[in-house]
């Protein structure tokens, strides 16, 4: 009885380790990965922040303006003005749609029936 004892002890012990072991290169990976992801991020972040740059660059309204001025004749493109903006009242936004009749009533038969 002791032996058996014994034998399923080692046994356990022998599972336990084996379970340890895999969750310790689990543990690698996924650590691995994270460390993988977070360098893409930052090379992403990186890549933002240029092309915002770039953006804000290409931008600028003296360039806009020059831009303009230079394709004139072929865009037809004019300064903005303040007064060519309107006010958000005077938007004129889509009706809302109908809803479908799901429950018809015959009205006209409704009077012939009333005495």
């Amino acid at each position: 009885m002791k032996g058996l004892l014994y034998v399923l002890t080692a046994l356990g012990v022998f599972g336990l380790a084996f379970w340890a072991y895999r969750e310790n290169y689990a543990t690698q990976q996924v650590l691995s990965d994270t460390r993988k992801l977070q360098g893409e991020i930052g090379a992403a972040q990186v890549r933002l922040s240029v092309l915002r740059a770039e953006w804000a660059y290409l931008n600028r309204p003296d360039r806009l303006l020059e831009l303009a001025e230079i394709n004139y004749t072929r865009l037809g493109l004019l300064p903005l003005r303040p007064d060519q903006f309107g006010r958000v009242d005077e938007v004129s936004y889509p009706p809302d749609p109908l809803l479908p009749i799901t429950n018809a009533v015959d009205v006209s038969t409704m009077e012939a029936e009333s005495p």
